[in-house]
């Protein structure tokens, strides 16, 4: 584990990710995680009125990256991706700025950007630096997981630096990521390993939201558990608490099955539940209660398209309802 100094001199440990996520819930009195998923055919249209600065943004490492490569200039193809990629961008960056006094953290979610190719990686690294400069934590949603040795890739392309013999490649710099635990705990290890040596998090599948998560998730085992009942056993094993008594490997625990996150959190006493489902997946706030057990840090309900899109019904405009509706799962969340 990484050290700190203390003011006496003496080496004191560095705050884990479950001391990191406690400090940012209670400081910026919220639970609520923007979950990111950008569609190009459902942009702010305001925000690609605005995408110029963003393109200029995209255009310059690009420009950078081809020239470093000595490639020729970029086909019609980059192109249309990079315009849409800064469209993206542009988006992404005015509903942080519409939600973001009312969030603790975003989840951008990696396919989203991803299938733009290079420049759709690009406009994720700048939503990524852009939400820390407003002082949120980036939950990177990938669901990651493979045999040891591509786990570990895995964690540096999203956590840490990678050296090579070009000097030190950075990675996304995400607080945490999503991963995926069915190839077993050899998949999960490199993982940890990683997040933990530079204070990230991992938020392991336990119980999804979607509806096919009962086909698998809650088969029974040959000593009558279900599956989720086991892996969250594994991710409690897995997790490590600092001072502040929550843990460092979190459980995505759908909030479309309430029924299930008594059990959950009497397996898994103090580590975070991140809780996808709420508003268009039809998840109720006010019946996931249990995660709240170990304290106001203990869930973090995510949102994605229910404030995104909150201006599909009413008046207003996007950020104005992408504010509110934030604001009211916010104070909804609080309370609990």
């Amino acid at each position: 584990m990484t050290v700190s100094h203390s003011g006496n001199g003496r080496p004191s440990p560095s705050p884990t990710f479950g001391d990191r996520l406690s400090q940012a819930v209670a400081e910026r009195e919220s639970q609520i995680v923007l979950g990111i998923d950008p569609d190009p055919a459902k942009l702010w249209p305001a925000a690609i009125d605005r995408a110029s600065e963003a393109r200029a943004r995209l255009a310059l490492t690009f420009s950078d990256a081809e020239e470093a490569a000595g490639e020729s200039p970029p086909s019609a193809g980059v192109v249309a991706r990079l315009e849409t990629a800064a469209a993206v961008l542009a988006h992404c960056r005015a509903l942080i700025d519409a939600v973001a006094p009312a969030v603790i953290a975003v989840k951008p979610q990696l396919a989203c950007f991803e299938r733009l190719g290079a420049p759709g990686w690009l406009a994720l690294e700048h939503v990524t630096t852009y939400a820390h400069e407003q002082g949120l934590l980036v939950l990177a949603d990938g669901k990651r997981g493979d045999v040891p040795v591509t786990a570990a890739a895995y964690g540096q392309a999203l956590v840490a630096s990678t050296p090579s013999p070009f000097g030190t490649v950075a990675g996304l710099g995400a607080d945490a990521f999503t991963a995926n635990p069915l190839l077993g705990r050899d998949s999960l290890e490199p993982l940890v390993q990683t997040a933990r040596e530079h204070q990230a998090g991992v938020f392991v599948l336990v119980r999804t939201s979607n509806t096919g998560a009962a086909d698998i998730l809650d088969a029974r085992m040959h000593n009558g558990e279900r599956l989720w009942e086991h892996l969250a056993r594994l991710v409690d094993d897995l997790g490590q608490a600092g001072p502040a008594g929550l843990k460092d490997i979190g459980a995505v625990t759908g909030a479309t099955e309430p029924e299930h996150l008594a059990r959950l959190r009497e397996l898994m006493p103090n580590t975070p539940f991140l809780l996808p489902g709420i508003g268009a997946q039809g998840g109720d706030v006010a019946a996931i209660a249990p995660a709240f057990a170990p304290g106001k840090a203990g869930g973090l309900v995510t949102a994605s398209r229910s404030i995104a899109n909150a201006h599909e019904t009413g008046n207003r405009s996007p950020a104005e309802a992408a504010r509110a509706e934030a604001e009211r799962l916010r104070e909804q969340a609080w309370s609990l």
